[in-house]
């Protein structure tokens, strides 16, 4: 993970936001090839979810229309919506190290003596959840007894969360950057949601918030896509955006941060047809990430338990990826859920609207349930470069970005092999061909192994080299980036050759 992340940096992928001040933390910056390639994942969900929908289990092609709501709401909305009063993480402080960690993943296990029978705990080990190993556990327990006459500590037993021990063990606990036990707080409820003003005064009546979701914008206009769309239940609204959190414990480069985008679709429907949709958006979605190029074999579906679901929702699955710092667990890329009438519910009732769905042929008006597929496309750049990181000690450049080539930032880089003898002449009416129809880079610059490496590392599918065959014979290189195979093409064929395999 520390190569991806620091080549990210190096080629132009994610920069620390603020750097020049020292960053802070859980913001990030997308430099030039980084917001290409979230612009290409964006345009590639947008592509499937609304301009070209899936077919449903009819046969028939199903509505989805889009929506971009603004980021601050009416504070009521947060109200309505449970936002103001329950979206909250227990947060934990630990007073010697200043660290803050969230007590449900905040993990402990006692350190026993491996000579012990008796089974004495003389302190507990807290670790942030999923940070270290168990054999890193254990060191750690062992340097602990150390300083309590020697000894090897047992195996940690089964870990437990922060929050589910007794009030009294946790005095016990020694945080994750502490070096004595009893420095954690008691755990409090810390509200995620970034508060703000409207207007000139900085009072209660002109509070309000940063949007913690996209999903709730799509509630709100929920009427005016009726009013204004010809959709008919079952259809979906689909929204790309800004989302805030106050991440108590931002962390794993972009995986969790305070400011993210999501690609969120709230399709509503029938409830007598909820759970047939949900298991169809669930296989659907799951498709999606394999038809990106996601490997299969680092994706899962995870169905949650009873005790994960919202109170308002009768099933949620996630689509997990296998990232280099959960390995070899998962952790969340995309939610499914079925959310039920809770949303429509809620805004009818604070806001005395009517959000429901008059069916002409049935006479019969309801309120929708919802299936929500969200993903965060922040989460999906980050499983693209995970998935792209390549090593081959063979190259220019050891690392290499095999980005699929429809996401790639850069499809075509243009190179004279020296930049003399007419070859920039060559080039550059190529080049300026090529970018007519493509994203293309001419690069005239260093020996010509420099720039493979470079357009390796930037996920460039193909390069075109203008060498002194090229006077003679008309013909060009085409290197392939991923193998490294050179094939001789005329001029006059390059776009047909790019274009089989680039589309």
């Amino acid at each position: 993970m520390d190569a991806i992340v620091a080549l990210a940096k190096r080629r132009g992928f994610v920069f620390p936001a603020s750097d020049i001040y020292g960053g802070i933390n859980g913001f990030w910056d997308y430099g030039p090839l980084g917001v290409a390639l979230k612009n290409n994942i964006r345009d590639s969900w947008w592509r499937a979810m609304v301009e070209c929908p899936p077919v449903g289990p009819d046969g028939e092609p199903l509505q989805i229309v889009g929506l971009d709501s603004s980021i601050i709401q009416n504070a009521r909305a947060w109200e309505a919506s449970g936002h103001v009063g329950g979206f909250s993480d227990p947060m934990v402080d630990c007073r010697e190290s200043k660290s803050r960690y969230r007590a449900d993943q905040l993990v402990c296990a006692p350190v026993q003596r491996e000579d012990d029978e008796s089974g004495e705990v003389l302190a507990w080990l807290a670790v942030a959840e999923g940070s270290e190993a168990p054999d890193d556990f254990r060191k750690r327990a062992d340097k602990l007894l150390k300083k309590k006459g020697g000894g090897r500590s047992a195996a940690p037993a089964e870990l437990v969360a922060f929050a589910d021990l007794p009030t009294e063990t946790r005095a016990q606990v020694m945080g994750p950057d502490a070096s004595e036990p009893g420095t954690l707080t008691e755990p409090r409820e810390f509200n995620l949601m970034f508060q703000t003003y409207v207007g000139a005064l900085a009072t209660e009546d002109t509070k309000t918030y940063l949007r913690p979701e996209t999903a709730q914008g799509i509630f709100l206009n929920f009427r005016n896509v009726l009013d204004t769309s010809r959709v008919k239940v079952p259809f979906g609204i689909a929204q790309v955006g800004k989302a805030f959190r106050n991440e108590v414990t931002p962390r794993n480069f972009i995986f969790r941060s305070r400011e993210f985008e999501q690609m969120e679709m709230e399709f509503f429907c029938h409830e007598s047809e909820a759970r047939q949709w949900y298991d169809f958006w669930k296989n659907e979605r799951l498709r999606w990430w394999e038809g990106l190029g996601v490997s299969s074999d680092r994706l899962r579906l995870r169905d949650h338990d009873e005790d994960e679901l919202a109170h308002y929702s009768s099933a949620c699955v996630d689509v997990e990826y296998q990232y280099p710092f959960t390995a070899p667990n998962y952790g969340e890329l995309e939610g499914i859920a079925h959310r039920g009438c809770h949303d429509l519910s809620a805004h009818t009732e604070h806001s005395n609207a009517k959000l429901e769905y008059f069916d002409p042929v049935k006479k019969e008006r309801f309120t929708p349930h919802v299936i929500e597929p969200a993903s965060g496309l922040t989460r999906a750049v980050l499983v693209v470069l995970c998935e792209a990181y390549t090593v081959d000690e063979t190259r220019p450049s050891n690392e290499l970005m095999k980005i699929p080539s429809r996401l790639a930032p850069i499809k075509v880089g243009v190179f004279p092999l020296v930049a003399k003898d007419g070859l920039p002449e060559l080039a550059r009416p190529i080049y300026e061909d090529l970018r007519q129809r493509w994203t293309a880079q001419y690069d005239a610059k260093q020996a010509i192994g420099k720039r493979y490496a470079r357009m390796d590392e930037a996920g460039t599918p193909y390069c075109v080299t203008v060498d002194g065959d090229t006077k003679a014979d008309g013909t060009v290189t085409i290197r392939d980036r991923d193998t490294g195979a050179q094939e001789r093409v005329g001029s006059d064929r390059i776009v047909e050759y790019l274009t089989e395999r680039l589309g």
